[in-house]
């Protein structure tokens, strides 16, 4: 019984950290083609999806307590090469 027990408390420990543990990914400091010097800083986790974005309407960045401003169901403007 204890067994069964322990392994459904790792179960459940594993699974909340796999739902809590996707928010934001390290973005390390880099230096970009045209010289400009881009400090450390946080970042949603890549996905597939435009919803769960801090940048986009209706989220708040966590760190910042900033506010969304984009719109997901804009498309973005294309960029130049």
């Amino acid at each position: 019984m204890r067994r069964l027990v322990l392994l459904a408390v790792v179960l459940c420990l594993g699974f909340a950290g796999e739902v809590f543990g996707k928010g934001s990914t390290r973005v390390k400091g880099h230096t970009t083609k045209n010289g400009t010097y881009v400090p450390s800083h946080r970042r949603t986790t890549p996905d597939k999806s435009k919803h769960d974005n801090w940048s986009t309407k209706g989220n708040v960045n966590p760190h910042t307590e900033k506010k969304g401003t984009v719109d997901p169901y804009k498309t973005p403007p294309r960029r130049r090469r």
